[in-house]
């Protein structure tokens, strides 16, 4: 986001900077007064700056924070969290803004969570200007706090201490903060007293620090406290006349206008309030405190601007699609009349050959036709080849069946002659009488016809067993009938069943093996 509001507070006044495109612009002060929450809502309601829309950033330094360090059992999850929201409860009760980070595990005992606790303890101090926000409808993203925020300014200034107290000066005092590995664990607002611009009470406070962290024994004795005070160039000979080195505190100084370069400020900053609100600025971290109802416009503004995003989103994609299927057409347009190009030009080649190729006496579509049907009468024309495949299979799971006469023909079963007359003579007299060759339909056009196979085969007869033959006719029968479309009716058995015929023969005597003539009829629609 380009543009922000970057709002500096403190216990008396309310410091309100633009940001704009990575720029710092010049602050204006408004005291904590009724003038002072007038004049800044109507730099807020701005017409020319147009700042309604632009979120708003809170940055506190305030004397009203309180740091504690407790111990917490390692739970996670849902259960941890709210854990860690009785806890706060429990150490600030009187206030909305505070926080936690951890800080670590403890390596013995029960290994423990290090976790660090921080709130406002005066919420009275940012009551008037969260009001004056609300009332205006501005955006804020979240409120921060000038201890929490100078862990990014330590690491940009590289300061690698095992102990370490970073001592600033910002509008609301002398700011002290201490740091073990680099990470914040207490951090303390003092008046400052100043002589000729110099803060002649830093060494005082620096040492009272130093005591208060050796009695809460988060400062071992024996420990050296690095202290790190930012300072302009044109204090730091006067400060250093006043802070003398010992056995537990070694004093270091940094130049603004160093701190300034590391941060990417242009001009030297006459305080370190400059460098926390550019850090600020480029790469706002997650609020320190949670805002609550204060960030509903922020977030209704982030939720509009990521509906206008979907929505050009959507409409670049819809264009493009557009766009690609309207280069779709006129290419396919280009490939249509391409083509139609190419068949005119063989027309007229096919023309311009066949104008010279002598009369052909028969014309093109009829010798296709006759093409055709040679290729349908090829593969649908009757043949008995397919179907005697499926009786040789047959005979080979009945070797008591001994073949002796077949007779085949296409179309219909032609019905048996009383004689011994075969069936393509009966067939040809059937034509005679009908007075013509067969139809198209025996050609194979347009289906296969089907196609019936008269077979007369001798079974064997042990003993004359009459009954063993029959068995083994029904059981040749049956295993041509499992054919697909194979019909089996038998037209002669050894031994006539019907009721009309007497039955003569003798069967207490033994018989000699001998065979028995049956007839079957096969019709298959292939």
């Amino acid at each position: 986001m380009f543009r922000k509001q970057l709002l500096y507070i403190t216990s008396d006044a309310l410091c309100a900077y633009d940001w704009n495109h990575g720029v710092l612009g010049p602050g204006h002060v408004f005291p904590a007064s009724a003038a002072g929450l007038d004049g800044f809502a109507a730099w807020l309601e701005d017409p020319q700056a147009q700042r309604s829309g632009v979120p708003a950033y809170l940055l506190t330094d305030l004397i009203e924070e309180d740091f504690q360090r407790q111990l917490l059992p390692h739970v996670r999850g849902k259960a941890g969290r709210a854990l860690l929201e009785r806890r706060k409860q429990q150490l600030h009760r009187d206030t909305p803004y505070r926080g936690s980070t951890l800080l670590g595990r403890e390596s013995t005992g029960r290994h423990d969570d290090q976790v660090l606790f921080f709130a406002l303890t005066n919420p009275s101090l940012l009551q008037p200007w969260t009001e004056a926000l609300e009332h205006l409808r501005v955006p804020v993203a979240g409120i921060y706090s000038t201890s929490l925020l100078s862990i990014a300014l330590v690491k940009k200034l590289s300061i690698a201490h095992e102990h370490l107290l970073l001592v600033t000066q910002q509008s609301g005092g002398l700011r002290q903060s201490y740091y073990e590995n680099g990470q914040l664990r207490f951090s303390r607002q003092t008046a400052t007293i100043a002589l000729d611009g110099v803060a002649v009470n830093i060494a005082l406070e620096t040492e009272k620090t130093r005591q208060f962290l050796t009695s809460t024994r988060m400062l071992a004795r024996g420990d050296v406290l690095n202290t790190v005070i930012l300072a302009p160039a044109a204090q730091i000979a006067k400060l250093e006349l006043l802070c003398d080195n010992g056995v537990e505190v070694a004093y270091h100084f940094i130049d603004l206008q160093l701190a300034g370069a590391r941060v990417g400020l242009r001009q030297t900053p006459a305080l370190a309030d400059e460098l926390l609100l550019t850090l600020l600025g480029k790469q706002p971290p997650p609020s320190h405190y949670p805002p609550g109802a204060l960030a509903r416009y922020y977030h209704f503004q982030r939720a509009r601007k990521t509906l206008y995003g979907a929505s050009a989103l959507i409409g670049a994609s819809a264009a493009l699609w557009c766009a690609i299927n309207l280069l779709g057409g006129i290419t396919d347009d280009g490939a249509t009349q391409r083509l139609a190009q190419e068949t005119a030009s063989y027309q007229e080649r096919y023309r311009s050959v066949m104008s010279t190729q002598p009369p052909a006496p028969a014309k093109t579509q009829n010798m296709k036709v006759a093409v055709t049907l040679g290729q349908m009468i090829a593969s649908q024309a009757p043949e008995p080849g397919r179907l005697l495949g499926l009786l040789s299979a047959a005979l080979d799971q009945a070797p008591q069946v001994a073949l002796s006469q077949l007779h085949w023909h296409a179309g219909q079963a032609a019905a048996r002659a009383a004689g011994s007359q075969p069936a393509q003579q009966q067939q040809q007299q059937q034509q005679q009488q009908q007075g013509g060759p067969p139809g198209s339909a025996l050609a194979g056009i347009p289906l296969a016809p089907p196609q019936a196979l008269r077979l007369e085969a001798d079974v064997a007869m042990p003993n004359n067993d009459y009954r063993a033959a029959l068995a083994a006719i029904t059981a040749f029968a049956q295993t041509l009938v499992r054919q697909p479309g194979m019909q089996v009716t038998i037209e002669e058995t050894p031994l006539d069943l019907r009721s009309s015929v007497a039955l003569s023969g003798k069967s207490a005597a033994p018989a000699p093996d001998s065979h028995a003539r049956f007839t079957l009829l096969l019709a298959w629609q292939p």
